[in-house]
């Protein structure tokens, strides 16, 4: 028996997925592993692309690295799963496993926050201090903050388990979902969870609050630094700001609706999760790809130099 786990009466949990309709199911399998598949070979090619091109070593295309692998490991934590239980009509995880899926996801979720907040430091500097942009943004500072990542990372995800593995569940085990999520895991437990729900949404909801308000404070200050700059700089600042701050939107919205609220569970809820957690991670090498002439003309460089 795990130690980490309190006895408890529930041990597995019946997941619903997102329909129980079998011919959509099909439909939502072929679907969903296209996006999967599409997602981890795009945000690999970037992985690769950037770590192979001499011409993509600015500390932006350092940092759009890790979050290529951050969300080429975000989407395999759940979209496997979603997709093997298309197949069938029941679908089970155990207790462990949850814990296990809430884990990484609030590791590899947070570790993006904050790699994000980097990505916008690093454009605020670029923008409003060029001179001093390869003095202030020197390599070891950028690993030292991809290393922050990491491990703020791992401490929310800590936190976040603390909470879970502390509780005791009852029935019923019937989750209306298709992965582990912490609102409709509350709901399973034994005791009262008002206040632990109020922490969860502070260290998951406030903070992605905050980190967002801040983040287009950022912008703002960097908008109107682009007043000063040429037409040519001012469209290409705004290129990559533009690409960045997308991502912001797609990743930061969903996680506010989700998290910056009491425990309670919606139907919405699930949709909102298939966006955050299979779309936006696909979404992502897309946006940063086709507004990017330096990634597209190193990918095609790259590409005509495998085919010789």
């Amino acid at each position: 028996m795990n130690v980490l786990i309190p006895p408890n009466n529930v041990t597995e949990f019946i997941l619903l997925g997102l329909t129980q309709n079998p011919l959509l199911q099909k439909i939502l399998f072929i679907v969903f592993l296209f996006i999967f598949l599409v997602t981890v070979l795009a945000n690999l090619l970037i992985v690769i692309t950037i770590s192979l091109s001499p011409t993509l070593s600015a500390p932006m295309y350092f940092f759009l690295t890790y979050l290529a692998f951050i969300d080429a490991s975000y989407t395999s934590v759940t979209t496997p799963k979603l997709i093997t239980d298309l197949l069938y009509q029941r679908r089970t995880i155990s207790l462990g496993g949850c814990l296990t899926q809430l884990f990484l996801e609030h590791f590899l979720g947070g570790s993006e926050i904050i790699l994000l907040i980097v990505m916008a430091y690093d454009r605020y500097v670029a923008i409003c201090k060029p001179l001093h942009y390869t003095t202030i943004m020197r390599q070891g500072l950028c690993q030292l903050l991809v290393v922050v990542a990491w491990i703020g990372g791992i401490m929310h995800a800590t936190v976040q388990i603390v909470f879970m593995v502390n509780l005791t569940f009852c029935g019923p085990n019937i989750f209306d979902h298709f992965m582990c999520d912490l609102f409709p895991l509350l709901k399973f437990a034994c005791s009262d969870t008002y206040k632990l729900g109020m922490l969860v949404a502070a260290n998951s909801g406030a903070m992605c609050l905050l980190i967002f308000f801040m983040l287009l404070v950022s912008y703002t200050v960097i908008l109107n630094s682009l007043k000063s700059y040429g037409s040519e700089g001012r469209h290409k600042a705004l290129s990559t700001c533009g690409s960045h701050f997308t991502v912001v939107v797609l990743f930061f919205v969903p996680c506010i609706f989700t998290y910056m609220r009491p425990v309670a569970t919606y139907p919405v809820d699930k949709w909102v999760a298939v966006f955050f957690a299979i779309l936006t991670p696909m979404l992502n090498p897309i946006i940063y790809t086709v507004r990017n002439t330096e990634v597209k003309n190193a990918m095609m460089n790259l590409m005509k130099r495998r085919i010789k």
